[in-house]
């Protein structure tokens, strides 16, 4: 096990060093931009479940993290359409790089704005940069994903967790981009039916 893991570092000592480097750049890009470690309460955590709490996007993980797998299996299919004569590792930091691009864009006062005008995130106040590096790490698992499995299980995979959010919290990536580029009344209003009582 040992050697194995040894030989894997040696492989991919460039990309290890590469995807770090992504994290460190853009975690301090986001300081810069006044994002927070760990959030408003400075507390860590590794889940938060409710969409509608103050500690949405501020922990390693929560609902829409499966977004972020999509992105990556997403990315992934887009590489391979525009540059699969790359090598998949080279491939694979582009993903981070577009991943990461996109963590700094949803977290400038225009975005962020934005879910605040249009969406159910009424106070979102973005990412804590913890849950941010998190969404960049998450994208990167399903870029690997998509390489090792087959289209179908992709497909079926995205579907699920498309399907599967949209039932658990009222959600997805999908009406993401619909209520972010041409917000619809009708989907606002039954996203906030299933909001909790106080």
């Amino acid at each position: 096990m040992k050697e194995r893991i040894i030989i894997f570092l040696k492989k991919y000592n460039r990309i290890i060093i590469i995807s770090g480097l992504i994290f460190i750049v853009t975690g301090t890009i986001e300081f810069l931009m006044g994002r927070l470690p760990l959030g408003p309460d400075g507390r860590f955590g590794l889940w938060e479940g409710n969409i509608w709490s103050s500690e949405q996007s501020q922990r390693v993980a929560d609902p829409y993290t499966f977004s972020h797998l999509i992105h990556g299996m997403l990315f992934y299919g887009f590489l391979w359409l525009v540059a699969r004569r790359l090598p998949v590792r080279y491939r694979f930091i582009g993903a981070l790089l577009l991943e990461a691009g996109w963590e700094i864009l949803e977290n400038s006062p225009l975005i962020i704005n934005r879910y605040r005008e249009v969406t159910i995130s009424l106070g979102y106040v973005g990412d804590s940069i913890l849950n941010s590096l998190s969404d960049i790490f998450f994208a990167g698992l399903g870029f690997i994903f998509s390489w090792r499995a087959r289209l179908w299980v992709i497909i079926l995979t995205i579907v699920a967790m498309e399907i599967g959010t949209l039932i658990w919290v009222r959600d997805n990536l999908t009406l993401n981009i619909i209520m972010l580029t041409y917000p619809l009344d009708a989907i606002i209003k039954w996203q906030s039916a299933g909001r909790p009582l106080p």
